[in-house]
């Protein structure tokens, strides 16, 4: 591990390809810190910081060092494929990208000792600040002669390889992408509370979530301030999908903040704060819901035909057996009237996501010895949103 330091005279030449918002805060960087930076984008744009041309070719002919700020592993291919030609057999090639294990791996395959993968953590204010903590892998040559640009952005660490570099890198915005919907979560329910925004930002502040929120607060605030986004929401969701494609397992963010990028608002373009701000369910995805707690609460089946679709059907383990029952069958179950310990049971709905027109729900009852976990399909029809299945898992505690 090393520490950040800087340099006083120019140290060789830099081709930053790609110049986002990292991407041009890195060239502004290495260019402040006496570097000769030269960048180049596929969208075109000029900065106003370092020198810049429409060719990639231009850019990595005379360059000792190729640094990549790209979206995404496609994109990497594509810009190397183009410049591969022209790349100095000295030059070294920095990818800072985040992309998926696999295709960093390909990455340092088909450059060998000329590519080093180095996935930075941190944001542009790390960058300008160079406070970044870089992911760095690559035989210890080529990490020697990239330390100085590197170390010039921020805290250089040395990973076994670049698979394990683009690993990391993905875990550690998984634990961001949680914190986000951690974020949103206490948000949703300070709004059903009636909780002041302003004031529950600052006891947030106080906790485990506060220098997330105390960085992210011009976003947050109600209204935000104006400030450009550091991090996207559709950058984030990309990574989450690249961790759960890679990890081949369940990631509840990667699909949280799929669905949080796919609304109209918030744009998939602003910053991951607001992606905290999008409200909860509309009542009319947990009218049936409610419908379906009255239905127990009172004992009146003609609440759970105001639940469900006619066709659903309500599955589950009864008494060592699975069972299976049509609506109307389920409704015979209930007397039309409460249950005489009614006042002790409880009952909460714990999630809801939806998804275009369909949604998924879970709900929590606590009937006496007995503790039902409900898992709901909905869907919205032409009169709304109703329950299209249900299946339940039932504990009955012996004790």
């Amino acid at each position: 591990m090393t520490t950040p330091h800087t340099h006083t005279t120019t140290q060789g030449t830099i081709a930053v390809l790609g110049l986002g918002r990292m991407g041009e805060a890195i060239a502004t960087r290495l260019a402040a810190q006496g570097w000769d930076v030269v960048g180049w984008t596929r969208s075109g744009r000029i900065s106003g910081a370092v020198n810049t041309t429409g060719d990639p070719n231009d850019a990595v002919a005379a360059a000792d060092f190729v640094l990549l700020a790209l979206f995404d592993g496609p994109a990497c291919r594509q810009v190397l494929d183009d410049v591969r030609d022209l790349l100095r057999t000295d030059t070294l090639v920095l990818n800072t990208s985040t992309i998926a294990p696999a295709e960093a791996s390909e990455l340092a395959r088909q450059f060998g000792p000329s590519y080093v993968h180095a996935p930075v953590l941190g944001s542009v204010p790390a960058v300008a600040a160079g406070t970044l903590q870089i992911l760095a892998a690559a035989d210890h040559d080529a990490l020697d002669r990239a330390r100085p640009v590197l170390e010039a952005l921020g805290t250089v660490r040395r990973v076994d390889d670049a698979s394990t570099a683009a690993a990391l890198k993905l875990i550690a915005n998984s634990s961001l992408a949680g914190a986000v919907l951690a974020l949103r979560d206490s948000l949703r329910q300070a709004d059903a509370l009636g909780l002041p925004r302003a004031q529950v930002l600052d006891v947030l502040e106080l906790g485990q979530l506060g220098g997330f929120v105390a960085r992210k607060r011009p976003f947050l605030d109600t209204p935000p301030a104006p400030a450009a986004a550091t991090f996207t929401i559709r950058a984030l969701s990309k990574d989450m999908a690249l961790l759960a494609d890679a990890s081949n397992s369940p990631l509840r963010s990667a699909s949280g903040l799929a669905d949080t990028a796919a609304e109209p608002d918030p744009d998939p373009e602003a910053d991951i704060a607001v992606a905290a701000t999008v409200p909860a369910a509309e009542d009319a995805v947990l009218a049936p819901l409610r419908a379906y707690i009255r239905g127990h609460a009172t004992g009146d089946p003609s609440h759970f035909r105001d639940a469900f679709l006619p066709t659903a059907h309500i599955e589950g383990i009864r008494d060592g057996a699975f069972v299976s029952w049509h609506l109307d069958e389920y409704c015979t179950l209930f007397p039309g009237r409460p249950a005489p310990d009614e006042p002790t049971r409880t009952r909460r709905i714990d999630a809801v996501d939806v998804h275009g027109t369909v949604a998924t729900a879970t709900m929590t009852l606590s009937h006496g010895a007995d503790t039902f976990t409900d898992v709901f399909l909905l869907a919205r029809v032409t009169d709304g949103w109703r329950i299209a299945n249900k299946a339940y898992h039932r504990r009955t505690c012996t004790t």
